[in-house]
């Protein structure tokens, strides 16, 4: 039917959330609308983990940093004796599971220390085509979700830049984004070490360093848009808590804006969290949501499948 073939969201199910979306994108860009928005003011800005792919048992981020610990300590055996090796080389992530997004770009700057960041690139690759996810066994950038790339190219179809803002490392993210959602490398905002340039006429190269320079989450969200953007969105999406200052931000500015809050309601297909999972931790962005008019989109009852794989 023609009206299946004119469905920009055919993955979601009828409803609030999904209409909101839709409508939302014709007003601004209508330009009989009140609510039109010029194209170069049409920034959309997208947590990654828990908004467009998988996110638990743990962040992939964090499964990532264990391996390379690992790795690591089997070349250089006195890394052994540094605490922040201990736990991840016993396989026990709960250290990297508290300290947030900080500890897993701690364990991942230590572990690859002086290293180019095409090396590092290259590392990021391998482990993607080589390790699955531990419940779905399947590569983990099989593990976006199809309603939420529907989405991107939505937005993206009426004239929007889409981009990523992410507590993830933004090394580990640019190697694969742009083939996973067809977002570019420099349109890639997340947490990062310091880098240093070192200077050889026939091959300088840029080294990683272990220190970290950015953390971006929570309230460093909006700070990093601000500082790498430089305009303020009218679209946000995220999941949890460390979205919240970054949703704010979006739908408090002027004029009509869109927030989307993905809520995993879902067991069977995926998994259900919010209060009280240490990741992607849901409880105060959910409590504010009406307030703001964010769009809270329950994922049993709002899509109609999840992942790729699933029909």
């Amino acid at each position: 039917t023609s009206r299946a073939q004119s469905d920009p969201l055919p993955s979601w199910n009828e409803g609030a959330a999904k209409q909101s979306i839709i409508d939302f994108v014709r007003s601004v860009t209508d330009e009989s609308s009140q609510s039109f928005v010029k194209p170069d003011d049409r920034i959309a800005v997208f947590d990654n983990d828990g908004t467009l792919w998988c996110e638990q048992p743990m962040y992939t981020q964090i499964l990532f940093a264990m391996d390379q610990a690992r790795a690591a300590v089997q070349k250089h055996p006195n890394y052994k004796q540094r605490e922040i090796f201990q736990k991840p080389i016993k396989d026990d992530p709960s250290g990297l599971i508290a300290g947030g997004a900080r500890a897993s770009m701690e364990l991942i700057a230590s572990a690859h220390e002086e290293m180019t960041t095409d090396e590092f690139e290259k590392v990021v690759e391998d482990w993607l085509q080589k390790s699955k996810h531990p419940r779905f066994k399947t590569p983990f950038t099989q593990l976006l979700y199809v309603p939420m790339l529907e989405v991107l190219t939505y937005l993206r179809a009426n004239g929007f830049k889409t981009y990523i803002v992410s507590g993830g490392g933004i090394e580990f993210m640019r190697p694969w984004t742009e083939k996973a959602y067809g977002i570019p490398p420099e349109q890639i905002i997340g947490s990062n070490c310091l880098l240093k340039y070192k200077s050889d006429a026939e091959h300088p190269s840029i080294i990683r360093t272990s220190t970290i320079e950015f953390i971006d989450d929570g309230d460093n969200k909006p700070v990093a848009i601000e500082k790498i953007i430089g305009r303020r969105p009218i679209v946000a999406g995220g999941n949890s808590d460390g979205d919240r200052a970054m949703l704010e931000w979006t739908t408090t500015g002027p004029g009509k804006r869109l927030a989307i809050l993905v809520h995993h309601t879902d067991q069977q297909r995926e998994y259900a969290y919010d209060r009280d999972s240490k990741i992607g931790h849901l409880d105060k962005a959910l409590q504010q949501a009406d307030a703001h008019k964010w769009t809270v989109v329950d994922v049993k009852k709002d899509w109609k499948r999840v992942f790729p794989f699933q029909q």
